[in-house]
């Protein structure tokens, strides 16, 4: 039986109010396709009905529907108990009429496109228990014109709006004996925390004030909401020591400290805290050692973040009773002492980041007993060999060993499941050939080898046993021989740094081949893993890291590379730094190197390159870094706007016959019909034979005034020397 447009008296029928609010939105995905006057009403989406047929719930949460709340309202709806359109894309303010639903106990409208002031009639809302208005652009209600306190309301959330000013006055003129649950978080709040909070809402469990401006400190008087479970002040202004009194919160499960300007040592009371499952106080300014009480009784904690603080102390053997942490960071203190092989018995245990402190000792064999995720330990004292069994863990994604004082080969493994993506082993002492385990990472989209005693070549079979890479980087160790053009098949490759090695041999012509590196828009980092890569960028370090735009580069500096720069590098369009410099390339310098457009730095200095600047390095319009000093090269520097801001003479000091801006050298009226090129080259090969003229004579006289030097300083010699003559010439006498 289909649904009754109108009652008999004639009156709007719920089902046609439905209908007239249908018409009024978009259902881009036809999820009203069931509101039809052809069915019951009872059987369309989203709508539950009593026993009697009338609508009671209105559930479209994640429905997809776009449109406005305005003509949402029907007299007809007096059994309605529930709306949920959360999850939507609605627009438009709230309408007040919304508050003549008397019957209304839940009303969620969170995460839509609502603007305008959140309605104070919604106050007059006699039954409502649970209000749920939050992400959207909501502003402050009128305050002054909530006349009753909504009594039954046990769920309030109004997070991530558009609200400000201290803590709501409404919330603070009433007793909500019934308030469990309530969150203000990701607003503009500021002020202070209340102090009368308990005396407000003294059944709270749930409790979140974070991503707000609050300041001063925190209320003592909270540690009397003896039933909250969750406590989130995180991302405030909040300052002093935290209270010895929390420690009265038995049942919390989650307290989320994080972000303010909290200083003072944790309270020894935490550890009555038996129920803790997440525990996070990381930035702020929290000194002293983590209670030894902690790691006795906190035994249910799965989550615990103490990072950027000024902790000290080390981490006790006790920490094994933290049997279900899944979660360990400590990084940015200075913590001492070694590592707790009882780490180990975690098993549960997925992510670890203990950088930035200051550990000693070797990494415990047993902690790959744990699934690890995610293993960070860089920048600490660890040394000793890196344990064969790190490259056993299966599902580890991320590794960061970077910046200790590991040594010896990096071993080799038969597991051929790694996940590893990311691996950071910078900065150590280690040494051998490239590590053969590599092979075995097929996921790997960061290999980080940077400051190591790794020598020998690299293997050809990088290119396709690492098809992933985006990120190489073998700066400063002790690699020789070619660069292998098997490098131009990973064609994810978005940043090369192979400087500061012994490398010999042309740059090869096929890293024209490196896809990622062609187009000239740039693709975010799309490994999935967080990632943070140190290079040196317009002459001084920088860091990229996690969402920022992946840098796209190539640096062969201060090798031994030979022979010509290839003109097919210039098909490298996404390029933002090039640099070739302290090698002995030669040759002109690409003719088409303005098709670089997106180049930042450019860095040839130091070579023997010859011949004119091309013109077309007046293309280079995001040039900001430029370097072709100490090279061979002649003829007039281009002009160009952007070529014009880089004015330090230096950039083109010691060259054979530049003249123009920025030199002090005016050009003559054929300075750029005479320099060219096959010009110059012939001018290099006179040099070169005059060179090797001028060699020739300085060593025969160098090598003559070494003999007669030794005659004059040794006796034996000049003794030995002068007999010779002699006895010639007795033997010319005789003859």
């Amino acid at each position: 039986m289909g649904a009754k447009a109108t009652d008999d008296s004639g009156a709007e029928t719920e089902a046609e109010a439905l209908l007239r609010w249908k018409s009024t939105l978009i259902d881009a995905t036809n999820s009203l396709s069931s509101w039809s006057i052809a069915n019951s009403t009872c059987s369309w989406f989203g709508v539950t009905c009593d026993a009697a047929g009338h609508v009671t719930e209105l559930d479209l949460l994640g429905a997809d529907i776009n449109g406005t709340l305005d003509a949402l309202y029907s007299a007809a709806f007096e059994n309605l108990t529930t709306i949920d359109l959360s999850h939507n894309n609605l627009d438009g303010a709230i309408p007040a009429n919304i508050s003549m639903l008397h019957t209304l106990t839940v009303l969620d409208l969170s995460v839509n496109n609502l603007t305008g002031t959140i309605p104070y009639q919604l106050s007059k809302l006699p039954r409502l228990a649970h209000l749920n208005l939050g992400d959207n652009h909501l502003t402050n209600p009128e305050y002054a014109m909530f006349f009753t306190p909504m009594p039954c309301l046990e769920f309030l959330s109004l997070f991530h709006n558009h609200l400000n000013g201290t803590f709501p006055e409404f919330i603070l003129n009433s007793t909500s004996l019934r308030m469990e649950h309530l969150d203000l978080s990701g607003n503009a709040f500021s002020g202070p925390i209340p102090d009368s909070l308990p005396e407000i809402a003294p059944n709270l469990r749930h409790l979140d004030l974070s991503y707000n401006g609050f300041h001063g400190s925190i209320p003592h008087s909270l540690s009397r909401l003896q039933k909250l479970r969750e406590l989130y002040l995180h991302r405030n202004n909040l300052t002093r020591a935290i209270p010895e009194e929390l420690g009265n919160l038995t049942n919390l499960e989650e307290l989320v400290l994080s972000s303010n300007r909290l200083v003072g040592s944790l309270p020894p009371s935490f550890a009555r805290m038996q129920q803790l499952s997440f525990f996070a106080i990381d930035n702020n300014y929290i000194n002293g050692s983590i209670p030894l009480e902690m790691f006795s009784n906190c035994t249910q904690l799965m989550i615990f973040d103490v990072s950027n603080n000024m902790l000290t102390g080390s981490i006790p053997s006790l920490i094994s009773n933290w049997t279900h942490l899944q979660y360990l960071f400590l990084f940015n203190n200075t913590f001492t002492g070694a590592i707790p092989r009882e780490i180990g018995n975690l098993a549960q245990l997925l992510s670890v980041d203990m950088s930035q402190n200051l550990f000693t000792g070797k990494i415990p064999l047993n902690i790959c007993n744990a699934s690890l995720l995610y293993l960070v330990i860089s920048h600490n004292y660890l040394e000793g060999e890196l344990p064969e069994c790190l490259w056993n863990l299966k599902d580890l994604g991320y590794m960061d060993l970077s910046s200790n004082a590991f040594s010896g080969e990096v071993t080799t493994s038969s597991n051929y499941e790694s996940s590893l993506k990311s691996l950071y082993l910078s900065n150590n002492n280690l040494s051998g050939r490239f590590p053969t385990v590599l092979k075995n990472l097929k996921n790997l989209t960061v290999l980080d080898l940077v400051h190591n005693k790794i020598s020998g070549v690299i293997p050809s079979w990088i290119g396709e046993s690492n098809p992933l890479l985006r990120i190489l980087r073998l700066r400063s160790n002790l690699f020789h021989g070619s660069i292998p053009c098997q490098l131009s098949k990973l064609s994810q490759l978005q940043l090369l740094d192979l400087a500061e090695n012994n490398f010999t041999g042309p740059v090869p012509s096929s890293f024209a081949n490196l896809s990622s590196m062609q187009p000239e828009t740039r693709d975010k980092f799309s490994s999935g893993e967080t990632y943070y890569i140190n290079i040196i960028w317009k002459g001084m370090e920088y860091t990229f890291q996690e969402r920022d735009d992946c840098v796209i580069g190539i640096d062969l500096s201060s090798n031994s590379l030979s022979g010509e720069i290839p003109s097919e590098l210039t098909n490298l369009r996404g390029l933002q730094f090039l640099n070739m410099s302290r090698n002995v390339l030669y040759g002109g310098i690409p003719n088409d190197i303005g098709h670089l457009h997106v180049v930042e730095s450019l860095d040839l200095s130091c070579n023997r390159l010859l011949g004119p600047i091309p013109p077309s390095i007046s293309n280079l319009t995001g040039l900001s870094k430029l370097n072709l000093s100490n090279n061979l090269l002649s003829g007039e520097i281009p002009i160009g706007n952007q070529l014009q801001t880089l004015d330090d003479p230096s950039i083109y000091a010691n060259n054979l016959r530049l003249c123009g801006f920025p030199l002090k050298i005016p050009c003559s009226n054929h300075s750029n019909s005479t320099s060219t090129l096959e010009g110059a080259k012939e001018h290099h090969q006179e040099l070169e034979t005059l060179w090797l003229y001028c060699s020739v004579t300085a060593g025969a006289v160098f090598g003559v005034w070494l003999w007669f030097g030794a005659l004059f300083f040794c006796n034996a010699w000049r003794l030995a020397f002068f007999s010779l003559i002699d006895a010639m010439q007795q033997k010319l006498m005789q003859t």
